[in-house]
């Protein structure tokens, strides 16, 4: 399998087992006409806001992005400038896993444990300014803002009440 299909498929993982660990629904809207790879869900009453949910833009990548406090990624024009469009009814999110150069750590397991290697981290772009670059945009992601079960739940409890991601 092509190395770009495989950090799909992982990152895809790796979203859908944190949502599943948190009690989320996540669905994959088909096809992707506009920045959403996938949907998270929380069923049910919560907050002011029913089934409140979030739409997330997924990468993957296993270069050099990360920096003392911060993620440095890049995405392209297209991408930033629907991500910070603060029309969208759902909020949307990027989220970024960084994987291993080598695809054989990606992944651990025993009869114990199962480990995903190395971390997602995620950022709302919404409200941010518009950008005179024409190819690409580097978005600072904090480190502290890894893609956790507890994460997670505090994105969707604050799009509840209706507040941002």
């Amino acid at each position: 399998m092509d190395l770009g299909l495989q950090k799909e498929q992982f990152s895809n993982a790796y979203l859908c087992a944190v949502a599943a660990a948190a009690g989320f629904q996540s669905y994959k809207p088909l096809p992707d006409v506009d920045k959403t790879d996938w949907v998270i869900a929380a069923p049910g009453p919560k907050g002011t806001v029913r089934s409140p949910k979030v739409e997330v833009q997924l990468k993957c990548t296993s270069r050099d992005v990360l920096r003392d406090d911060h993620l440095a990624f890049a995405v392209d024009i297209d991408t930033y400038e629907n991500l910070r469009d603060p029309s969208h009814m759902v909020p949307k999110i990027l989220k970024v896993v960084v994987v291993p150069e080598d695809v054989e750590d990606w992944l651990m397991h025993s009869e114990e444990r199962l480990a995903l290697h190395h971390c997602g981290y995620w950022a709302s772009l919404r409200g941010l300014p518009e950008s005179d670059n024409t190819a690409s945009v580097t978005i600072p992601i904090p480190r502290r803002q890894q893609f956790t079960v507890e994460e997670l739940a505090g994105i969707l409890d604050r799009i509840a009440t209706g507040g941002a991601p």
